[in-house]
């Protein structure tokens, strides 16, 4: 089956927002056997929709449509579709009962116009917003499927997981797809993919597909088979040859963070970490943070952006950082003094530390991605240091450094023998 993807908001085609729905939706349908053909953005016009959905009908199976289910003027998507298709809107009943009882709640009358959000077009399924107001719908008209989700990611993604992909699983022809998503750390797609290479031009079944976000990868290995268990006999000994390879950095086999297989393992362990962050700004710790449930495990964090909290703060040696023959702030010796610092300040088991040159300019003489991380923990010895020269501009050298951050501390947290 082929889709297409339209996404409904002149604020898109202004660059106002992103379209991660897009992404989103594009991963998400490949995984289940539907392949996106094409995106298209068209902005709140309804000719220009028209047009849009005339050729999408041409060339694609599904139609999957984001934004303009809300309730202003403006938000015209379900009104044009029904045009097209010559159909009524009719009242979803639960839906506007819904929106009724939350303007109750909040003491306010309800503006006409909110009933906007209830719209259906007659004949199609309801898809519920568990997390908003405008409901969704998927219809069969004319030979082709449409899927109308809203725009925001926050409603869109629940109401396409929880309610459409299970009607558009049910339509799909013979066996069903089972994938299995290996996460990466620590190794850039090029690099990876040199490494796999005869496997992923030999693919045949299951396939094997790799995608790269900044500081991870993901490969996707997929397959059609009657039940988990007949496709996990496919799946299992492509994963075992992949791991045999590259181990160090496969840190999952399921679609998962790096700060959230660190966070798990801290709590299976019982420990805790605290971080120094220079030229990361407080983003290692951001990251774990958001990780539900850290808050067991992260003890605190220091962002040490000048030389003098990196002394008081942090206990760093005035010799390590200025003077005649220094190392510097951006060096091996702060990196294992901040991490030794930290751990023992927040009486953290572990320690974790960044100081490096993110740019624009050098910093001590000292190239920009120039990046030292040290981890100081609580297996003897002294910290542990790894010198990183990272490209990019300023905002992607952070997130490089504090993805690195999570990927040696996971390699610590690890044993090898579970790699």
């Amino acid at each position: 089956m082929k889709a297409e993807i339209i996404a409904v908001g002149t604020e898109l085609l202004m660059g106002q927002i992103a379209n991660t729905n897009a992404q989103y939706l594009s991963r998400e349908l490949a995984a289940i056997g539907i392949g996106v053909y094409y995106h298209t953005t068209v902005g709140d016009n309804p000719g220009r929709l028209k047009e849009a959905i005339a050729i999408a009908r041409e060339r694609a199976d599904v139609i999957v449509f984001t934004g303009g289910l809300g309730p202003t003027q403006d938000d015209l998507t379900k009104d044009v579709i029904a045009d097209v298709l010559g159909l009524r809107l009719v009242t979803h009943q639960p839906s506007l009962d819904k929106i009724e009882e939350l303007f109750r709640s909040r003491g306010v009358a309800m503006v006409e116009s909110n009933a906007r959000q209830a719209a259906l077009i007659e004949g199609g399924t309801p898809l519920p917003n568990d997390t908003g107001l405008a409901v969704g719908e998927l219809l069969e008209a004319g030979g082709c499927c449409f899927v109308i989700l809203p725009g925001p990611p926050k409603e869109m993604k629940p109401m396409f997981d929880r309610y459409a992909k299970p009607l558009l699983l049910a339509k799909l022809p013979g066996e069903p797809l089972h994938s299995r998503m290996l996460k990466f750390a620590g190794i850039g797609e090029s690099s990876l993919e040199h490494r796999l290479i005869d496997l992923i031009s030999a693919q045949r079944d299951p396939t094997i597909a790799p995608y790269a976000s900044e500081g991870e990868v993901t490969i996707r290995l997929t397959t059609r088979a009657a039940t988990p268990e007949l496709a996990a006999s496919k799946l299992d000994p492509v994963e075992a040859e992949i791991r045999s390879r590259l181990g160090e950095h496969l840190y999952a086999n399921r679609e998962a963070a790096i700060e959230e297989i660190v966070a798990e393992l801290l709590k299976t362990r019982g420990e805790t970490v605290a971080a120094a962050e220079s030229c990361t700004g407080g983003l290692f710790a951001s990251l774990l943070t958001d990780v539900p449930g850290s808050s067991a495990v992260f003890a605190g964090g220091v962002v040490c952006y000048t030389n003098a909290v990196k002394r008081e703060m942090l206990g760093v040696p005035g010799r390590l950082l200025e003077g005649d023959g220094a190392p510097g702030a951006v060096s091996r010796e702060t990196a294992a003094s901040l991490a030794a610092g930290v751990r023992e300040r927040l009486g953290s088991d572990w320690g974790v530390s960044v100081t490096g040159v993110a740019g624009p300019a050098e910093v001590e003489g000292k190239p920009v991605g120039l990046v030292y991380v040290g981890i100081a923990g609580p297996d003897g010895g002294g910290p542990e240091v790894w010198e990183l020269k990272l490209s990019g501009n300023r905002e992607t050298i952070k997130l490089r450094a504090a993805k690195s951050m999570l990927y040696r501390l996971w390699r610590r947290l690890t044993p090898s023998d579970a790699r």
